[in-house]
């Protein structure tokens, strides 16, 4: 945050204001923006450099100045401040305290230096890199040893994911015996749900990132409807596909409604896991790790052949 930066008293003339920029340029840290303030130094509008220069030299800086105001408080976060800036397109905020008096501006240049630094944290979060990263994980050149140690935690998780996975399949061992052809389906219901999850996932940390105080409800309520709209394009496609490829009603069936549960289940896994994580004060984007996928894959095969064992019981075929 600077503290020089040009400000005018409310009620004065549009002259006056360039020629106070003309004669004290080379004192200020920023002239993004003009400042409007009174007697006490409480912010009462903003002028943009384009609009005080394309106005009438015997308007009011009254007249031209804009009073609906984008502000941050001393404890505002920075992460805010990028969404603030990005959603207004300005490039400047003022500081103010609860009286509006105002405290200072965060520049152009400091804005893109926080938004640099927070994308790239996002980044390295993104990749399951959760520590202070330094240079060994921002160069080409790191060591084996390096690379091993931040990679090979994440595969025992995988690992330990593809077990209990593996195990739920071997307690189904009667229904693949009673119909071979959906270990066929296993890997692409796995696969979709997995896709369709990633996408909810990576899209709900960015918007968690853009607006802090997104609002839970609301964002569960559109990823509802995107939810059924995707799964029930999915699960008729894969009907479809085992219908004609394998010409088994009862296949397609079972294919098409565990698809279309798998997906519905896998977009609530990987939207809830940010918001969980968010409220529990840990940066929502560690939920992008492997732990959403593998909840969403043993939460796949487990709907896949539980759906599989109910309905072929029903029809008498096991």
């Amino acid at each position: 945050m600077v503290t020089a930066f040009p400000r005018v008293k409310i009620g004065g003339q549009i002259r006056d204001a360039e020629k106070l920029l003309l004669d004290k340029a080379d004192v200020f840290d920023t002239i993004d923006y003009l400042y409007v303030v009174d007697d006490d130094n409480v912010l009462k509008g903003v002028i943009s450099i384009k609009e005080l220069y394309t106005s009438k030299k015997d308007a009011s800086v009254e007249e031209i100045m804009e009073k609906k105001l984008v502000v941050a408080r001393p404890l505002t976060h920075q992460e805010r401040l990028i969404y603030l800036a990005l959603s207004n397109k300005i490039k400047a905020i003022p500081v103010v305290d609860r009286e509006r008096h105002l405290l200072g501006i965060v520049p152009y240049d400091t804005l893109l230096q926080v938004f640099n630094e927070e994308v790239r944290d996002d980044i390295f979060k993104f990749g399951g890199i959760f520590h202070k990263v330094g240079k060994e994980y921002t160069t080409i050149k790191s060591s084996a040893k390096t690379m091993i140690k931040t990679r090979l935690p994440w595969l025992i998780i995988g690992v330990l994911g593809g077990t209990i996975t593996a195990s739920i399949i071997s307690s189904f061992e009667h229904v693949l015996n009673t119909l071979l052809a959906l270990a066929a389906f296993a890997p692409v219901l796995a696969y979709l749900s997995d896709a369709v999850g990633t996408q909810s996932e990576t899209l709900t940390v960015r918007s968690i990132a853009l607006d802090p105080q997104l609002s839970l409800k609301a964002y569960f309520v559109r990823e509802f409807i995107i939810a059924l709209a995707l799964a029930m394009t999915s699960g008729l496609l894969l009907s479809a596909i085992a219908l004609v490829g394998w010409r088994n009603s009862t296949l397609g069936f079972i294919v098409g409604l565990s698809m279309f549960i798998s997906v519905i289940s896998a977009v609530f896994i990987s939207t809830g896991f940010p918001f969980l994580f968010k409220k529990a004060s840990i940066d929502p984007a560690v939920a992008s790790g492997p732990f959403a996928t593998m909840i969403s894959d043993v939460a796949t095969v487990t709907i896949y052949f539980s759906i599989a064992s109910l309905l072929l019981s029903l029809f008498g075929l096991v």
